[in-house]
């Protein structure tokens, strides 16, 4: 599977599969793999729009779960496997030693919050468990904000698609947009604080995990 589908692919299917593949596919980019969860959420959310046998409440069901469920999973695979794994294949994805190390930094500072917001960033949606596995985040935290950033990123845009389909005929659509808009707000402003401070962060991360460049 590509990272990206279409329409006609996302709807055959959810036509041969249903909600377990939302769940599925959900599931697995959130335990680590490169598959396009967001965007059959969102189309699966569409097609519900047309086609009745297909509920969007179950829709947002199966992806919240699976975005749990998998994330769960890969917050295992980097408690037992994180460090190797991460500094084997992490370039792959930028995460190089510098951003590895940081990485560790910020999930002692804001691991919470980096699994939560995480939820609604590309990269950090495939990644964000694995590290904070790797990272050793305290299980509860990691499970109440897990939880939290699977339901409300399942609820935003698999609503937010359903009913911007209709063109905002409905308060929840309208609401699903505004909600939106405020995280994406939010993620913009977190990113730009992030790339103005990486490298001060990175010499403090440095100091404080007692590390020196090699």
């Amino acid at each position: 599977m590509g990272h990206l589908l279409d329409q006609t692919e996302i709807n055959a299917l959810l036509a041969a599969f249903g909600y377990w593949a939302v769940f599925a596919v959900v599931g697995m980019e959130s335990a680590g793999l490169p598959l396009p969860g967001e965007t059959l959420l969102i189309g699966a959310a569409i097609y519900a729009r047309f086609n009745p046998q297909l509920g969007v409440g179950t829709v947002v069901l199966a992806a919240a779960a699976g975005a749990i469920v998998g994330d769960n999973v890969g917050y295992w695979i980097g408690r037992r496997y994180g460090t190797a794994l991460l500094e084997r294949f992490g370039a792959r994805f930028g995460l190089g030693p510098d951003r590895l190390l940081l990485g560790q930094y910020l999930f002692l500072r804001w691991g919470g919050w980096i699994v939560f917001f995480g939820r609604f960033v590309t990269l950090l949606r495939v990644a964000a468990a694995v590290l904070a596995g790797a990272n050793r985040l305290d299980l509860k935290t990691f499970m109440l904000c897990n939880a939290a950033g699977g339901v409300l990123w399942a609820v935003v845009f698999g609503y937010g698609a359903y009913y911007l389909t209709a063109g905002f005929e409905k308060l929840q659509g309208r609401l699903g947009s505004i909600l939106a808009l405020a995280l994406l707000a939010g993620l913009a402003w977190l990113w730009r604080h992030y790339k103005i401070h990486e490298e001060r962060l990175t010499r403090e991360a440095k100091q404080a995990l007692g590390k020196t460049r090699g």
